[in-house]
C-alpha cells in the first residue's frame, strides 16, 4: 500500500470512534498479554447471591453483563452521556438500576452496597467506604500512570501522564486511610503488540488522556516511522500498567 492510501486509511480510522468500552475493532490487529489474575473471577469469588452489587463507571455495560447476578440486585453508575443512553436502553429493561452521575467518582446518594466494583474508573476511597455495607467488598482494577508510556512519548515527545498519582502504592495508602482492610493486591506490566499502524491510530484516537494531542496529520511522520518498524519487526511493542486491589469494610 502506498503512502497516499495509508494516510487515507488512517484518517478514516481516526473518525470511527467507539461505543461503550468495546475494543473489538482491534481483535485481529492487536494482542495483549494476559494478566496473572482475573478481575471477573475475583468478583465472582467474593460475590454472594443476595449481595447488592454496584459497578462504577460501567461504560456500555459490556463487562457487567458477564457477571451472573440477579438483575434486581445489580446497579451501575456512568458519567458519559452517550454511554448513559446506551445502558439505559440495554440494561435498564432487564431491571438493572442505572445511576447517571456528573463525575466518575460519584456514587448514588443514600444507597448502600455489599460489593462495589470498579474497572479503570476514578474513585474516592472514603466515599466508597461510606457507601459499603458492613463487611462489604471493594474490588478495583486500575490502569496505572505508566500505561503505554513509551508509545505515548514516541508520538508526542512532550507527553506527561495525565494521572501520575495513579499508582498501586498511592492507591493502597488512600484505601487504608479510608478505614478499609486490604485483602489482595497485585500489579503487572503486560506487553501489548500492535500489528498495524491502523491499530495504533484507532487506539490513540479513542484514548485521549494517553494521547492528548494525537491526530493523523499532526503525527504523520511518527506514524510512517511506526510503519517502517512494523515492516521490519512485524509489530509495535509497548507495555501497559495494571494493578488490582481488593479491600473490605471492617
Amino acid at each position: 500500500m502506498n503512502k497516499e492510501n495509508l494516510v487515507s486509511q488512517w484518517k478514516e480510522t481516526e473518525q470511527i470512534g467507539m461505543k461503550g468500552w468495546d475494543f473489538s475493532y482491534l481483535k485481529d490487529q492487536s494482542w495483549s498479554e494476559k494478566l496473572p489474575w482475573s478481575y471477573r473471577d475475583q468478583i465472582v469469588q467474593f460475590l454472594n447471591s443476595d449481595d447488592k452489587l454496584l459497578d462504577m463507571g460501567t461504560g456500555g455495560g459490556e463487562f457487567l453483563s458477564t457477571i451472573p447476578h440477579p438483575f434486581e440486585l445489580t446497579s451501575a453508575t456512568e458519567s458519559w452521556e452517550p454511554n448513559i443512553s446506551l445502558i439505559r436502553s440495554k440494561l435498564e429493561p432487564k431491571g438493572i438500576h442505572i445511576y447517571p452521575v456528573k463525575n466518575q467518582e460519584d456514587l448514588p446518594d443514600g444507597k448502600k452496597f455489599n460489593m462495589i466494583i470498579n474497572s479503570h474508573t476514578s474513585y474516592d476511597p472514603q466515599t466508597v467506604a461510606d457507601t459499603l455495607e458492613k463487611d462489604g467488598i471493594f474490588i478495583t482494577q486500575q490502569v496505572g500512570s505508566a500505561n503505554n508510556y513509551s508509545l505515548s512519548r514516541f508520538l508526542d515527545p512532550d507527553y506527561t501522564p495525565a494521572f501520575p498519582e495513579n499508582t498501586a502504592m498511592n492507591s493502597i495508602s488512600h484505601i487504608i486511610d479510608s478505614g478499609l482492610k486490604m485483602k489482595f493486591l497485585d500489579e503487572y506490566h503486560p506487553q501489548r503488540k500492535f500489528y498495524s499502524v491502523n491499530a495504533v491510530v484507532y487506539y490513540a484516537s479513542n484514548i485521549p488522556w494517553e494521547f492528548p494531542h494525537f491526530t493523523v496529520d499532526g503525527c504523520l511522520n511518527k506514524l510512517f516511522e511506526l510503519e517502517k518498524i512494523i515492516q521490519h519487526v512485524g509489530y509495535i511493542s509497548t507495555h501497559e500498567d495494571r494493578f488490582i486491589i481488593i479491600a473490605q469494610k471492617n
